[in-house]
């Protein structure tokens, strides 16, 4: 962090909160408040839950799967994905390394 943290009013569901963030992370904040109160609008629109922390609760569920369940193809593991990274990575670092002792 950069800068200091900074106080902004949000709305979700009609509801003002107020949060504090760095202003280089304002703006993925604010897309994550419209994403969370447009899941939310679509359960409340779908009538079967009634209370706001029920809504709430519901969306954290919904997004949490969508984010462990992303999907390209048939399925996308993030851990899996990071994992095979740093073992490309080691191995380049290993080749390149020995690379360069021959000049």
């Amino acid at each position: 962090m950069t800068d200091k943290a900074k106080s902004l009013d949000v709305n979700i569901m009609g509801r003002s909160y107020k949060v504090t963030c760095p202003d280089e992370e304002r703006e993925a904040l604010l897309q994550a408040v419209a994403y969370l109160d447009q899941k939310m609008g679509e359960i409340k629109s779908g009538g079967r839950v009634a209370s706001v922390e029920r809504i709430a609760v519901m969306a954290a569920l919904n997004i949490a799967h969508e984010l462990l369940t992303t999907k390209f193809g048939g399925g996308f593991d993030i851990g899996e994905a990071k994992r095979r990274i740093a073992a490309v990575e080691a191995k380049l670092d290993s080749v390149l390394g020995k690379q360069e002792k021959l000049f």
